[in-house]
């Protein structure tokens, strides 16, 4: 049990589970898994960072979702916390997609957003 008891700190869909599984097993190096953060920016103030990585950071939260692993950067856990993370795809893209209970806002664009610490 970790510091939010069983709770993880993001969910996979489905869908989000097997495009990390497909960019893992088309990749051409050997990857780790997905790695979720936040950086400051965007007219809203933060937008969501994420990337495949080779190693995590030891300091990174760990969920492992039917064996896709997702590193959480500790600095953003309290930001993230009880996220879904969802892959999309429609006639204009594809992408992955964030539902943050803890997010209060987002730029008009989409790609900004602005996101309290969860309440405890």
């Amino acid at each position: 049990m970790g510091l939010f008891g069983d709770m993880p700190v993001v969910k996979l869909t489905p869908a989000a589970v097997d495009r990390v599984r497909s960019i893992i097993a088309n990749s051409s190096t050997p990857l780790a898994g997905l790695r979720l953060g936040l950086e400051k920016g965007g007219c809203a103030g933060m937008t969501y960072h994420f990337a495949m990585v080779e190693t995590a950071d030891p300091k990174d939260d760990v969920v492992d979702v039917d064996g896709v692993k997702v590193f959480v950067d500790p600095a953003a856990t309290l930001y993230l916390l009880g996220t879904t993370v969802d892959f999309k795809t429609d006639k204009m893209a594809s992408t992955f997609v964030f539902e943050n209970p803890n997010q209060i806002s987002a730029c008009g664009c989409g790609e900004s957003v602005s996101i309290e610490p969860a309440k405890l």
